[in-house]
């Protein structure tokens, strides 16, 4: 479980078109983070973007829209993220997968700190 403090978003960016075996390969991420106990994570399908293929993909191309960016965020600590990650460069293929340093300031589900009135 979480807990306020020091941990690291790991952000993997792929296209809604990639696949793992026949499944898109986002919902099978986020099926592999939620059977491996991560406490949440979010895909985010962007509007336009481009990757090493040096192509824009745009929803105003109907010939590109099926490769529209999209990237899958998950917070974790450093040592699950680094467990996690050789999983999931497999499963990323050509896509990329960034980390970054984070501070969790609130945890979800828990109540938010309230000032009381003196």
């Amino acid at each position: 479980m979480l807990s306020k403090g020091k941990a690291v978003k790991v952000s993997i960016y792929v296209t809604d078109g990639a696949t793992l075996r026949g499944e898109p390969v986002h919902l099978s991420i986020l099926e592999f983070l939620l059977k491996s106990g991560v406490a949440g994570a979010t895909a985010l399908k962007g509007v336009a973007g481009f990757g090493s293929d040096h192509h824009l993909h745009s929803s105003a191309s109907i010939f590109l829209a099926d490769n529209m960016p999209l990237k899958i965020e998950f917070i974790e600590t450093l040592e699950r993220a680094q467990e996690l990650l050789p999983r999931l460069e497999e499963m990323c293929g050509t896509g990329m997968i960034e980390m970054q340093e984070t501070t969790i300031v609130k945890v979800a589900g828990s109540p938010p700190n309230t000032l009381k009135n003196r």
